[in-house]
C-alpha cells in the first residue's frame, strides 16, 4: 500500500521502536517510586527525553511537560492558563484564536465561550434544548486569508482590555499552510498577551526554537515524528524563578513538576524522546527529500486537468499538499474509499473524518468540500509511490 495519510500519523521509527523495547520488559519501574534501580533507571529514562524533545523545540528540560498528545497539551494550556489568570491573577478571561484550527484547540475555546460541551454533541443536552452557558470566559475567532495564513492585522483588532491568551497553529494539518508566528508573537508581547503554538505539523520537519519565536506554550505530540502514540508535550517557558504557575489540568500525584498527575507512560516518553532526538539529526536530510518528492508530486499535478492546490505552494510546507478535483462527478469520500486498498489517503484531518471540511469553508471553498483530498508525505515515501498516485489519479479521478 502506498501510505499518503501521514498528517494523521507516521509509521513508527525501527530506531524508536528498538529504544522502548527495554521499558516494556525488564525496565518496568515506576518513576515516582525511590531508591531501588528499576525506578532510578525509569526515571533517568524520563528525564534525558525530556532532555531531547527540548532541545528539538530549543527549549529547556525543565519546560517540557509530558501529556497524551497535543490535544491534551492544548486544554491543559489554553484551559489551565486562563483559569489561573481570572481565578488567582488579573481576572483577565479572553482568548482569541482562529476559524482554522486543530480541533482541539478551537473545540476548546468553543467550550469555555460556553458553545459547547461535547465533541459529537456540542449543543444538545439530555434535559432537552440547546443554549449558550456563561462559563465566565471569552473566546473570539480571526479569519485567514485565501492561502489559509492567520489574519495578524485582525488579531490585533480583536485584542480587548481582558485579552489574555492568544492560541494559533504555525503549520495547518489539512493544507499545510504556514502562519507568521513571529508577527503574532510581537503583537502579544506588546500587548502583554501570552501566546500558545500548536507545533504539532511543524515539529521534526522545520527547524523551531520556541525561545527565538516568542512562543509561551506549545503542544506537540511524538506520533507526527515517527514516534509512539499516546505520547505529546506541554512547552511552558519558565523565568528566573521556573515556570509560572498555572491550573493543573490532571489532578492527582505530583509528577511533571505538579502539572499532570499520573503515573508516567516511560515506554513511550522513552519513545517520544528518540523520535525527537533522531528527527533533529536528520532534519535538513528529510526536509530536502520530502521538498524533492513534494516538487514531484505538484509538477504531475500539473500535468492533469481540472485538479490544482487549495493554496499557493509558497505558503505551505513541503509534505501536505490539498488538492481540488475539479470534476463534477468527483466525491472525495467516494474515491478514497475505491483506492483504499492501494493507497491511504484522507480529505482532510483525522479528528473531523466524515465531516465537511470547516478548514476549506474558511478559506471561501466552501463549495469544494466534497472535492478536496490531503496527501502528506513521510520520509519513507519512495518516488515510486508518488508516480503511482499521479498514474492513479489520472486513471481514477
Amino acid at each position: 500500500m502506498i501510505y499518503l495519510d501521514n498528517s494523521a500519523t507516521s509509521p513508527i521509527d525501527e530506531e524508536v521502536r528498538d529504544a522502548m523495547l527495554p521499558y516494556l520488559s525488564e525496565e518496568f519501574g515506576n518513576p515516582s517510586s525511590k531508591y531501588y534501580c528499576k525506578a532510578t533507571n525509569a526515571r533517568d529514562a524520563v528525564e534525558n527525553a525530556r532532555e531531547k524533545v527540548g532541545k528539538l523545540l530549543g527549549a529547556e528540560p525543565e519546560e517540557i511537560i509530558f501529556t497524551a498528545g497535543a490535544t491534551e497539551s492544548s486544554n491543559f494550556i489554553i484551559k489551565g492558563y486562563l483559569d489561573y489568570r481570572k481565578f488567582y491573577g488579573d481576572g483577565k478571561n479572553h482568548v482569541i484564536t482562529s476559524l482554522v484550527e486543530h480541533k482541539a484547540t478551537l473545540n476548546t475555546c468553543k467550550y469555555l465561550n460556553g458553545e459547547l460541551y461535547s465533541n459529537n454533541d456540542p449543543t444538545t443536552s439530555l434535559f432537552g434544548g440547546k443554549k449558550k452557558v456563561d462559563r465566565g470566559y471569552e473566546a473570539s475567532f480571526v479569519g485567514v486569508t485565501p492561502d489559509g495564513e492567520i489574519n495578524v492585522e485582525e488579531i490585533s483588532s480583536f485584542i480587548k482590555e481582558n485579552t489574555a491568551l492568544v492560541s494559533m497553529l504555525y503549520v495547518n494539518n489539512e493544507i499545510g499552510t504556514i502562519s507568521d508566528v513571529e508577527a503574532v508573537a510581537a503583537i502579544c508581547k506588546k500587548n502583554n498577551i501570552a501566546l500558545h503554538a500548536d507545533l504539532t505539523q511543524a515539529l521534526g520537519k522545520i527547524k523551531i526554537d520556541v525561545k527565538k519565536m516568542g512562543i509561551d506554550y506549545a503542544s506537540c505530540s511524538a506520533h507526527k515524528i515517527y514516534g509512539p502514540k499516546g505520547i505529546g508535550a506541554a512547552f511552558m517557558k519558565s523565568d528566573a524563578y521556573g515556570i509560572a504557575p498555572i491550573t493543573a489540568f490532571m489532578h492527582g500525584g505530583e509528577q511533571e513538576f505538579g502539572f499532570r498527575a499520573g503515573t508516567h507512560a516511560v515506554h513511550n516518553i522513552v519513545g517520544f524522546g528518540k523520535a525527537a532526538e533522531i528527527a533533529l539529526r536528520d532534519l535538513k536530510k528529510n526536509d530536502e527529500y520530502i521538498k524533492h518528492l513534494d516538487d514531484m508530486l505538484i509538477g504531475g499535478i500539473r500535468t492533469i486537468d481540472g485538479i490544482h492546490t487549495t493554496v499557493d505552494s509558497s505558503k505551505r510546507i513541503p509534505g501536505i499538499v490539498s488538492l481540488v478535483v475539479e470534476k463534477s462527478d468527483f466525491h472525495n469520500e467516494r474515491f478514497i474509499k475505491k483506492i483504499s486498498d492501494e493507497v491511504a489517503l484522507s480529505t482532510g484531518s483525522a479528528c473531523s473524518a466524515g465531516e465537511p471540511s470547516y478548514v476549506i469553508q474558511a478559506l471561501g471553498l466552501a463549495d469544494k468540500v466534497t472535492k478536496v483530498l490531503r496527501v502528506s508525505i513521510n520520509k519513507y515515501t519512495t518516488e515510486k509511490d508518488i508516480e503511482e498516485f499521479i498514474k492513479l489519479l489520472k486513471t481514477e479521478s
